[in-house]
């Protein structure tokens, strides 16, 4: 859609934009209203069409908005009604904090998901020491062994209280030449169990793409040997 013809001495970029608005969002087309676009004035929405720029169009001439459209009927939907989206939260929420819309950040960041992954999960692994930076290790060792197999699989050792760190060196030892790659989470300070902290390992993972297993490190016991049970096999399958 173009911008209206009118006369005026100001520049073509200031010129006054249509009541009704097309648009072509990552080549999904939605129609609605300039007052909608323009309902929260801090928003990226609202600063795009203030009549102060001049929007890109595509060739048929709506306006065109260069992000994936998927999920922007529920942010326009927001903007009619203030009715919340029930599914897709996460991923309308990452569209609300791109377009900047405060409102729906805050009330979508208040319903049930994203509460318990704002407030119960991150606030948990941000407590757990190099959280982060252990998931990038655990895949990039995992992709390294991935030639020629089926499965891959990288030792974990989880040490959930602080007196467990007296006992690493002893229990690393323990694995002899399978403790090259062994990847360590905790301890952690908050009233969440290992298996808690295994479902988000693998939680994380996966959501990168990635199928995975974990399980319990089994190792054959002997009479002179102690084993640990801080160690677990998170087994990536390529197939």
């Amino acid at each position: 859609m173009s911008l209206p013809d009118v006369k005026s001495n100001k520049p073509a970029a200031t010129a006054p934009i249509s009541t009704v608005v097309q648009l072509n969002v990552g080549g999904h087309l939605f129609c609605t209203s300039l007052n909608t676009l323009r309902k929260h004035p801090s928003s990226k929405l609202a600063e795009l069409f203030s009549g102060e720029r001049k929007p890109c169009a595509d060739t048929q001439g709506r306006y065109f908005i260069d992000r994936d459209g998927s999920n922007f009927g529920a942010v326009l939907e927001f903007l009619r009604s203030e009715r919340l989206p029930s599914e897709n939260i996460q991923e309308i929420h990452r569209e609300a904090v791109y377009y900047n819309i405060k409102p729906l950040i805050k009330q979508l960041e208040e319903t049930p998901p994203m509460f318990g992954e704002l407030v119960g999960r991150q606030q948990f692994l941000s407590r757990v020491p190099h959280y982060r930076e252990n998931i990038e290790v655990l895949v990039r060792v995992a992709r390294a062994e991935a030639i020629a197999v089926r499965r891959s699989t990288v030792m974990i050792c989880v040490l959930r209280r602080e007196e467990d760190l007296s006992l690493y060196e002893d229990a690393i030892n323990s694995l002899d030449a399978e403790k090259e790659s062994v990847v360590t989470f905790g301890p952690w300070k908050a009233a969440v169990s290992v298996r808690d902290l295994l479902d988000c390992v693998k939680m994380d993972i996966e959501s990168q793409g990635y199928k995975v297993d974990i399980q319990p490190h089994i190792r054959e016991k002997s009479f002179l040997s102690k084993s640990y049970d801080f160690f677990y096999e998170v087994s990536f399958s390529w197939w």
